[in-house]
């Protein structure tokens, strides 16, 4: 091996001739750091300080000029600099056991062609930098857990557990929810307000082989119609005057792999349809303002208390539309065609109520479900809960008996029990009384006195002739 030479030269470009020149240049930094290197085009060893040297436990006679600087430094990233002329401003690289605060910088001629890469050791121990790496070490916590508390926002809260009944109406919905789960085509959900829909769009998907993915769910209605585009296919940089220099992703963005849950669909404005029609027939999204097309894997899960065919019949709604969300339908019962679930249902849903630290628990005698039993439920189990929570907070212990459930129902309802020609012919009349009232409020026109009990049409034809009502 050579001995080292009594003058190191350093690359041309840098119009320095000697050590003791680039020493003469470095004399106002060399307090702040602890060696330096200097490597060429090919990223071959130009140079290097003694201190450098020193740190790397170099023998006295070994001359590193020449060698590519990964055979000296293997975790060197100055080759990285040389090819991309692009500095590495602050970096921690480890040699044998031991790990070096660095920076690197390329070295450039007058027309700007990067000729080498110049090294420098600012710490051979990272204790220097504790403080830095602490609030480091705090942020990355700190955005780990944002991130895992998206994720658990973007996973499935229910599971079809969660869907409470034991009647032959249930039974047959969670079959056939079981059914669709395994399929991957769009879902539409049909039922009234507070049948529990997104429950059930959370299960379709909780069962599907998109498990693992994002479940991403969006009400229609609460997202103003200017706002829509961008909430759904994205932002890029600079779309319009006040948009963020980040591109935005959407919604169908954010739901990719999994499925995006679309909560009362019938208000989505017809502006806007034809454009998620696109997207459902293509697979592709173009965000605001990008020339870009990015492809999409997204299941569809809709859900409305809306008659669509309706819709559809006063233009309101995209047939094309329908028939694309609508491949597989689930109807959900409202609470009054399954009464035989109710003690159930009070059971569960008491079991969720507040109650005063001294109370063991909520209980219901079998008179107040009888008494909640002759009721319509318009808002079905929603209203449910609302009348339990009514319920136990009038309640002078945990009993809710008939007394107290009927000072908690809304009123115009049977506040004296059960009457006493039968549960059956009590619920027959409420029904009856229910549907005619619907008839005069619309002017007996059937399609709108069905919208307004949130019953499909066949269904209030065959209630219209089940009560013998003629118009």
């Amino acid at each position: 091996m050579a001995p080292i030479p009594t003058t190191e030269r350093w690359p041309a470009a840098n119009g320095l001739a000697s050590i003791e020149e680039a020493v003469g240049a470095f004399s106002l930094l060399r307090d702040f750091f602890e060696g330096a290197i200097i490597v060429d085009a090919q990223t071959r060893i130009t140079w290097m300080d003694k201190r450098y040297r020193e740190l790397l436990k170099l023998a006295p006679d070994f001359d590193p000029i020449g060698l590519p600087v990964e055979e000296i430094i293997p975790h060197s990233l100055l080759r990285r600099v040389v090819e991309t002329g692009r500095p590495i401003l602050l970096d921690i690289m480890n040699f044998d056991d031991r790990q070096f605060v660095v920076c690197r910088i390329p070295l450039k001629d007058a027309s700007g062609a990067v000729e080498g890469a110049i090294g420098f050791v600012f710490y051979d121990n990272v204790d220097y930098l504790a403080p830095m790496l602490d609030k480091f070490e705090a942020l990355q916590k700190q955005l780990t857990r944002a991130q895992a508390a998206l994720t658990r926002e973007r996973q499935t809260k229910y599971s079809l557990s969660s869907f409470v009944g034991q009647s032959e109406a249930v039974k047959d919905l969670k079959a056939m929810v079981r059914r669709f789960a395994l399929r991957d085509g769009a879902a539409l959900i049909l039922g009234e307000t507070g049948t529990g829909k997104e429950l059930l769009a959370h299960a379709i998907h909780q069962q599907s082989d998109r498990a693992d993915g994002p479940f991403v769910a969006v009400n229609m209605a609460a997202v103003p119609e200017a706002l829509l585009e961008a909430e759904f296919f994205g932002v890029s940089p600079g779309a319009y005057t006040g948009a963020d220099k980040k591109a935005r992703q959407g919604k169908f963005e954010l739901a990719h792999g999994g499925t995006l849950f679309l909560d009362e669909i019938g208000d989505m404005p017809l502006g806007i349809q034809a454009k998620f029609l696109r997207v459902l027939q293509e697979g592709e999204i173009e965000a605001l303002g990008s020339n870009t097309v990015k492809k999409i894997d997204v299941r569809i899960i809709a859900a409305t208390s809306q008659d669509l065919e309706a819709k559809i019949a006063d233009k309101s709604f995209r047939a094309d539309l329908y028939y694309r969300v609508a491949v597989l339908t689930v109807h959900v019962p409202p609470l009054r065609e399954r009464r035989e679930d109710m003690a159930l249902l009070c059971e569960t849903l008491l079991e969720q109520t507040m109650r005063a630290g001294d109370q063991r628990g909520w209980e219901i005698t079998p008179e107040a479900v009888a008494l909640l039993q002759a009721h319509a439920w318009p808002g079905n189990v929603r209203e449910l809960r609302n009348v339990l929570e009514r319920a136990a907070a009038l309640a002078p212990s945990e009993v809710l008996d008939a007394r107290v459930i009927s000072r908690a129902l809304p009123p115009g309802v049977v506040r004296s029990g059960v009457p006493r020609q039968g549960l059956a012919t009590a619920v027959a009349d409420t029904e009856r009384q229910a549907i005619l009232e619907a008839l005069e409020a619309t002017g007996g026109q059937k399609s709108a006195a069905a919208l307004r009990l949130g019953v499909s049409r066949s269904q209030f034809y065959e209630k219209l002739k089940r009560h013998n009502i003629t118009l």
